[in-house]
């Protein structure tokens, strides 16, 4: 999937999602209404398309932020236990 999402074992409709956000990582300013055609035409609604250019925008703003500022990432250790606390309770916060 990371290598390439047109020759991934996903549905259509998520290769159209896809495609459609890597256009918005690369080439935004492009997007136009036969794009958007392409993802209803593929099942999406209005709602997901906005909820994936929301997503995907907030994602870009965040990696320019921690990179600007100097946030460090975190060890796959770490990582590796958020994965466990989130499959275990989801995004409760931690209880007092």
């Amino acid at each position: 999937m990371l290598d390439n999402p047109e020759t991934a074992p996903i549905g259509a409709a998520e290769k159209a999602l896809f495609a459609f956000i890597a256009k918005v990582n690369g080439a935004s300013h492009g997007i136009g209404q036969a794009d958007v055609d392409v993802l209803l035409t593929a099942g999406w609604s209005d709602e997901a398309i906005y909820d994936a250019i929301t997503v995907c925008a907030l994602f870009n703003f965040y990696n320019r932020w921690c990179d600007a500022s100097g946030v460090h990432a975190m060890s796959p250790e770490h990582h590796a236990m958020g994965g466990r606390r989130m499959a275990e309770r989801g995004y409760l916060p931690p209880e007092l």
